[in-house]
């Protein structure tokens, strides 16, 4: 599909089968989230832009390159979003946070906006959505046209999971939105959960179920 990215490298892969082991821990698990988010945010950062610069080092003058001009915003879907921060921001940590709070209805299985916290410069910002799992689509779908309400005109999703539908459904609404992921699994079961998956993402991370 165009526009979407799996992250197909061994550690990731390995790391994504661990977290499936429903015997796999809550620690374990947000290490692994952490860990996993930072692999697929190297790929996912690939296309900036760099700049020569000049700079003395303990033996000689060097040319070397620096990334230049575009700033970053990191936009995690709450709340399990907000186990893949940590890895994100290791890579990138000049990059600033905003926050969009969803949950999805448990009979419409919409999404239903409860919160957003935006940077005051987000619309100068290219925007990373993360969020553990893309399922039905829906809520990175709201949480896409949020963030284009505000101005943000570069967009990019990521995610360690995703489904067909929820890929689908978030080209359709949105095709300029490239997405980062490391498997797509086969598809929703009845109750919308990504199948085989992993479970509930933000349950394992923060220990709530």
């Amino acid at each position: 599909m165009t526009g979407l990215h799996i992250i197909d490298h061994p550690l990731v892969q390995h790391k994504i089968s661990l977290m499936r082991d429903k015997n796999t821990g809550v620690k374990e698990f947000r290490e692994l989230v952490s860990e996993t988010a930072m692999f697929i945010c190297y790929e996912a950062t690939r296309d900036l832009p760099l700049k020569e610069i000049e700079l003395e080092t303990p033996l000689a003058v060097a040319k070397t390159k620096i990334i230049s001009g575009r700033k970053l915003a990191f936009v995690p879907i709450l709340r399990a979003g907000l186990g893949m921060i940590d890895g994100v921001t290791a890579l990138v940590p000049a990059a600033k946070i905003g926050h969009i709070g969803l949950f999805r209805d448990p009979e419409s299985h919409l999404p239903v906006k409860y919160y957003v916290k935006m940077p005051d410069d987000i619309a100068e910002r290219d925007v990373i959505i993360v969020d553990p799992m893309l399922a039905t689509g829906k809520s990175a779908c709201a949480a896409v046209t949020e963030l284009k309400k505000l101005g943000v005109k570069n967009i990019k999703f990521m995610c360690i999971l995703c489904s067909p539908d929820g890929v689908e459904a978030l080209q359709t609404a949105h095709p300029d939105v490239e997405i980062y992921t490391g498997v797509m699994d086969k598809g929703l079961n009845e109750d919308k959960f990504i199948i085989p998956g992993v479970g509930d993402a933000g349950d394992r991370i923060f220990g709530t179920k």
